[in-house]
């Protein structure tokens, strides 16, 4: 077993005349159509929100390195789209309620929250003004349903779900992003900490230490558990642990957080660690990803990629660019490597939908379309583009002496094995 893993590692390095390319602007708006279409559930929704603000306004993204958390400026025509699912959120909502409640009825308790951001973002560039809605108190609803209406643990781990106590790793890409956030518009540290207290107690909980810092997918609540290692759900928590790091780095708190920034730092690269010791030969990831006989996914790999470009630009951590790199490419790759109009790309349909992925409502499924998936396509381009502008920080790190020495040390193994690489 552990010979066939050093080799499947060797396959992707020396995978390297693979025929990639980035998306073409035609591609990337096949991709955003195909998202506008599908997002409808409010962690759609939300994550739509989050990727269309990373590509087409970065200077509003918190994953924007130089960006002004609270924006310093009026909301460009560019993120109209964001401020429109703002808008369908809050104005949609139940007028026989008041007091606290979700942006979004009918739904985990974990999930509504991924929309608030952009909510605050429309309140904070005078958008009520203008569409005679309470963004405002929308968002305040929404932080008061989270701590008076969800259950909590002990010691203060809000659920993702409303009607049990249970933990899944997805909420922290939703909720601890949503505090940070409001913290810091409200300037209230305390909230600020909040995002980040909520991260470090999930990480107790989920973390599994005996596999590598791998964090499990769904645990507490008896019926629904899901112990497994689910690719999505580590790559969700690493881009919600950058998101809170990337609010504290940029806001007014940012010297007081020096240590949580650290934190924040070391628990992104512990998944990374983790997820990337189990990168298939294809590129991929597999849907659950220790589990050999779990199908390739397109969704977790494209936005754990992401991620990684992120953490080298936020904080100089390059030790997985190269493997990321390697992910981008063999899920941009064309599938005739004599074409040269990139009409024809390996995972991804004439029409633009990603494959293969997850079924984000059956986990344990291969799934047709993801809306999720979409959007980390265009987080994956975004996030390349910026690294990419910046410099692509860390690209030789797998040339340096010791990747060599390691690549010289997989060929060997397979010289003295007898097994062919290729």
């Amino acid at each position: 077993m552990a010979i066939r893993r050093v080799l499947a590692f060797a396959a992707v390095l020396l995978a390297r005349e693979v025929c990639a390319q980035n998306l073409t602007q035609d591609q990337l708006n096949a991709v955003k159509d195909r998202l506008a279409e599908s997002a409808k559930q409010s962690w759609e929704l939300g994550t739509r929100a989050q990727a269309l603000t990373e590509l087409d306004t970065p200077s509003f993204s918190v994953l924007t390195v130089n960006a002004d958390v609270p924006p310093s400026t009026s909301a460009p025509d560019s993120l109209n789209e964001v401020l429109d699912i703002a808008k369908n959120a809050v104005s949609t909502r139940p007028t026989s309620l008041s007091g606290p409640q979700p942006l979004f009825a009918n739904s985990a308790a974990g999930d509504p929250p991924s929309v608030g951001v952009s909510v605050l973002i429309a309140n904070w560039t005078g958008r009520g003004q203008q569409d005679s809605l309470d963004y405002a108190g929308a968002a305040k609803d929404q932080l008061e349903f989270l701590f008076n209406s969800v259950p909590h643990t002990d010691d203060g781990a809000i659920s993702h779900r409303v009607e049990k106590l249970q933990l899944w790793s997805d909420f922290v890409a939703m909720v601890p992003p949503f505090l940070a956030y409001y913290g810091v518009v409200t300037a209230n540290q305390s909230l600020v900490e909040e995002g980040y207290k909520q991260i470090k107690l999930y990480r107790s909980y989920l973390q599994d230490t005996s596999a590598r810092g791998l964090w499990h997918h769904i645990v507490m609540g008896n019926n629904g558990t899901d112990p497994g290692h689910w690719s999505t759900g580590n790559a969700w928590a690493a881009i919600g642990i950058l998101r809170v790091l990337g609010t504290i780095q940029r806001s007014q708190f940012s010297n007081q957080m020096k240590n949580e920034k650290k934190d924040l730092i070391n628990w992104a690269s512990e998944i990374h660690s983790g997820m990337y010791a189990h990168l298939r030969s294809s590129g991929l990831f597999g849907n659950y990803v220790d589990d050999d006989s779990t199908f390739d996914d397109g969704s977790s790999t494209a936005l754990l990629a992401s991620s990684v470009y992120r953490l080298a630009l936020f904080a100089n951590v390059h030790t997985f660019v190269p493997m990321a790199e390697q992910s981008r490419q063999a899920l941009f790759a064309t599938a005739d490597p004599s074409s040269n109009n990139g009409s024809s790309l390996v995972h991804f349909s004439s029409d633009g939908w990603l494959t293969p992925v997850v079924n984000p409502e059956n986990v344990g499924k291969e799934g047709s379309h993801s809306p999720e998936g979409q959007a980390f396509v265009v987080q994956l381009d975004a996030a390349y583009r910026d690294w990419l502008d910046a410099g692509s920080p860390g690209k030789n790190a797998a040339s340096h002496p010791g990747a060599d020495l390691t690549r010289w040390w997989v060929i060997l193994l397979a010289i003295l094995t007898g097994t062919a690489l290729l």
